[in-house]
């Protein structure tokens, strides 16, 4: 017959298996997530060949977007009177940037590294968030300073590239 204590060590086992398979998921889903976040933009930026690359001067800018005529550098791109590039704190009427085209669009991306850091941007938010998930609900400091230390290093790098 089974004795209250080893119930009690097995019922501890049980939750404590569980906590750790709850936060591992979550924590997991979080960087998931943010790979997925900054691959939408970041395919663009690093997969360049056969995609339209050149530049455009921001004449417009609007509440979420800017715009400008596309000045295009690489063999089989054509110029365009407009192009559409998200508005950010670093995109500024009257500069220049290097950009790729979306294909089929007139939506481009920033290129280079300033675009590359940018586009990752998701991630380094989403490593960040799943340091504290991994510090508080898998116990696991040492992992959890790594996935921050990253994802700090990866947005202060974007910060200084822009």
């Amino acid at each position: 017959m089974p004795s209250a204590v080893s119930s009690t060590q097995g019922a501890v086992a049980v939750l404590r298996f569980g906590r750790r398979a709850a936060m591992g998921s979550i924590a997991v889903l979080i960087l998931v997530a943010g790979f997925w976040g900054s691959w939408g933009t970041a395919q663009y930026v690093m997969l360049t060949k056969g995609r339209e690359r050149g530049t455009v001067e921001v004449s417009r800018c609007g509440a979420r977007t800017c715009s400008g005529p596309f000045t295009p550098l690489s063999a089989g791109a054509a110029a365009r009177g407009s192009v559409v590039i998200e508005k950010s704190v670093a995109v500024k009427r009257g500069q220049t940037y290097a950009v790729v085209v979306k294909p089929g669009t007139d939506d481009v991306v920033r290129s280079g590294p300033a675009g590359v850091l940018y586009s990752w941007l998701p991630l380094g938010g989403a490593l960040l968030l799943a340091s504290v998930v991994v510090a508080g609900g898998l116990r696991l400091t040492r992992v959890a300073w790594v996935l921050a230390g990253s994802g700090m290093a990866l947005l202060t790098a974007a910060f200084v590239a822009l």
